[in-house]
């Protein structure tokens, strides 16, 4: 079977210094220590923090935490969050991804002009709800499909300020911008998807396109590995979401003479390595 294993599979730069910062407080022997929520959207890597001792710390949680060092997530969280974590004693160490940081400041900006502020994303997604916790006020709306981008309206006379969650499908995003461009609005686009994101996903879609399976490694709850899988299955109809070697089932790979395989920002290479090796016995 020849495997065609994408260049731009595992860690991305935000990803990979979150993990860093994590490590780094361990080996320091930082106690107690936490993140605020899974550091990255990955069960192995969050599994593998807590054997160290590190906590994860939920959101929302009426849970009392002694006083320690807390990680900000590579998502980013609310300036509210923040500030609650400081004024109960906790030192905070921000993991925030730059690229994420930088969406922050823009809408912080933007709202603070009088702009109506638009995120083009999940509005479940951790990242999402961390950008609209920068909005000064409540005028912004989060548009994840379609649907929303049409039924979308606003009465505003300072303008919109369009954002992108980080991990969002670069096409499906200037897809939605068009629509909302179409309604006669004043409007600042900034397109805020992670360059590695957009490299991803073409990447995936040139190997899909030209293989007779894909597969796709990431955590299910992972926002950019999802779409990937999204981006896999229109090109390639036997696509396998899987998030370790074990949930790979040869048998259904037997008579395939060609697979390649990506993963999403948060997968540990480790875990490329061992899907790559099973793939090729």
């Amino acid at each position: 079977m020849k495997v065609t294993l994408a260049k731009s599979a595992g860690f991305c730069f935000g990803v990979q210094r979150a993990v860093d910062v994590v490590e780094k407080q361990i080996s320091e022997g930082a106690a107690p220590l936490y993140t605020y929520g899974p550091i990255i959207h990955n069960e192995e890597v969050v599994k593998g923090f807590e054997a160290h001792g590190v906590k994860v710390m939920e959101e929302d949680s009426n849970e009392s935490y002694p006083a320690g060092t807390v990680i900000i997530r590579s998502h980013g969280v609310t300036r509210a969050v923040e500030e609650d974590l400081k004024a109960k004693g906790h030192t905070i160490i921000d993991a925030t991804c730059p690229f994420v940081k930088k969406i922050h400041r823009a809408v912080d900006e933007h709202s603070k002009a009088g702009e109506h502020i638009v995120i083009i994303g999940n509005p479940d997604h951790p990242e999402v709800r961390g950008i609209v916790g920068w909005i000064n006020g409540n005028d912004y709306t989060v548009i994840p499909d379609e649907k929303a981008a049409v039924d979308f309206s606003v009465n505003t006379h300072a303008g919109i300020c369009i954002v992108s969650q980080t991990t969002f499908n670069h096409n499906k995003f200037q897809e939605l911008v068009e629509i909302i461009k179409q309604k006669g609005y004043h409007i600042i686009v900034l397109n805020t998807i992670c360059d590695a994101t957009n490299k991803r996903q073409v990447e995936a879609d040139e190997i899909a396109s030209k293989v007779d399976a894909m597969i796709v490694i990431g955590s299910k709850n992972s926002s950019n590995t999802q779409k990937l899988y999204e981006i896999c299955k229109t090109k390639c109809n036997d696509t396998y979401y899987i998030q370790t070697a074990d949930d790979l089932q040869l048998s259904g790979l037997s008579s395939i003479e060609s697979v390649g395989i990506t993963a999403g920002a948060s997968t540990p290479n480790n875990i490329i390595e061992e899907v790559q090796k099973k793939c090729q016995k």
